[in-house]
């Protein structure tokens, strides 16, 4: 073999090492990791991370017998969230699961090499995490939430169990790159149905409650919520708020109507966790995840709490009532 050949051939075996070893290594304990932007005693957290073991399960991997999962968990607060992923980082994972666009941008940047299997991240080739759905490139996949036009749908299904809005506060995370992508999908619906949209960036508890007060001032307003690890942290506190000044609200994800929101629209986020065993499961048995596709969602839930539109004087329209697929009374 010629010198240069034998070199080239070195390159890029030394390339493809980090994935080749993991698929090597399946005699032992193998370790995953998985971070998430929410609280460990989150209820909503824990079903959605017990369909993830579930889902593993289902593929004979079994925490403690032939897989140990490290978890972390930054409780809504960003700097935490970022000291987790550099912590996992530092581990010899052989994949990991994020929650969330903050999450796996900030475990992307502390590891360029560790295969990262996502859920809900809305948007992931306009974040910048994969280069296109079909084929992501790197070390990163994973399963999104949202398209970019739910934004419209959100405020539509706002204006239709509650006709009397005018202006919509949309809470949102402003270091979201994915969240800030669904405000600009709203504003062409929100010009067709002659709403005011009022983006409202919130980076803790002090500051959604600064800015659902200040909205609240106004008549005819409503709110809107996008699920993001800061928003998931404080529902209790958000839906309590929306209740208190009398604010149709609609919500992304079933957790905070669950809890007393008005409606939400959105994805089933525990069958994105049991899907994504499948990723990791494919992944620990060699697979690239620069050749996995990122997947879709599927289906849509519509959820609406009949208790809350009683308390906020909304009469729901039977046409609204008759496509949600839960009713909570």
């Amino acid at each position: 073999m010629r010198r240069r050949t034998f070199i080239t051939l070195l390159g890029g075996a030394a390339a493809a090492w980090p994935l080749a070893a993991r698929a090597q290594q399946g005699g032992g304990m193998r370790r995953i990791g998985v971070l998430m932007g929410t609280a460990q005693n989150d209820p909503d957290q824990k079903t959605s991370l017990a369909a993830l073991v579930e889902g593993l399960a289902a593929l004979d991997w079994r925490d403690g017998r032939n897989i140990h999962i490290e978890y972390r968990w930054a409780a809504g607060d960003p700097e935490q969230l970022r000291t987790y992923a550099a912590e996992l980082g530092a581990l010899s994972l052989e994949v990991a699961l994020t929650q969330g666009t903050p999450a796996t941008a900030a475990l992307r940047q502390a590891t360029p090499t560790i295969p990262i299997v996502f859920v809900s991240v809305t948007d992931p080739v306009g974040s910048g995490l994969v280069v296109n759905l079909a084929h992501p490139g790197g070390n990163i996949t994973g399963f999104s939430n949202y398209e970019t036009s739910m934004g419209g749908k959100w405020l539509a299904t706002l204006r239709e169990i509650a006709p009397n809005v005018k202006r919509a506060a949309v809470l949102v995370n402003p270091e979201n790159v994915g969240v800030a992508r669904l405000v600009q999908g709203m504003n062409s619906a929100a010009s067709r149905l002659r709403v005011e949209l009022n983006p409202a960036p919130v980076r803790d508890a002090a500051a959604i409650e600064h800015a659902i007060e200040a909205f609240a001032a106004r008549e005819g307003g409503g709110l809107m919520v996008v699920a993001d690890f800061i928003t998931l942290a404080h529902r209790d506190l958000i839906v309590s708020m929306a209740t208190q000044h009398r604010l149709p609200s609609t919500f992304s994800e079933r957790s905070f109507v669950a809890v007393g929101g008005l409606v939400s629209y959105g994805v089933d986020r525990a069958e994105l966790f049991r899907r994504a065993a499948s990723y990791i499961d494919r992944i620990l048995r060699g697979a690239n995840p620069a050749d996995l596709p990122v997947q879709q969602p599927t289906k849509y839930e519509l959820v609406i709490n009949l208790k809350t539109a009683k308390t906020l004087g909304l009469d729901v329209p039977p046409m609204l009532l008759g496509r949600a697929d839960e009713v909570i009374e």
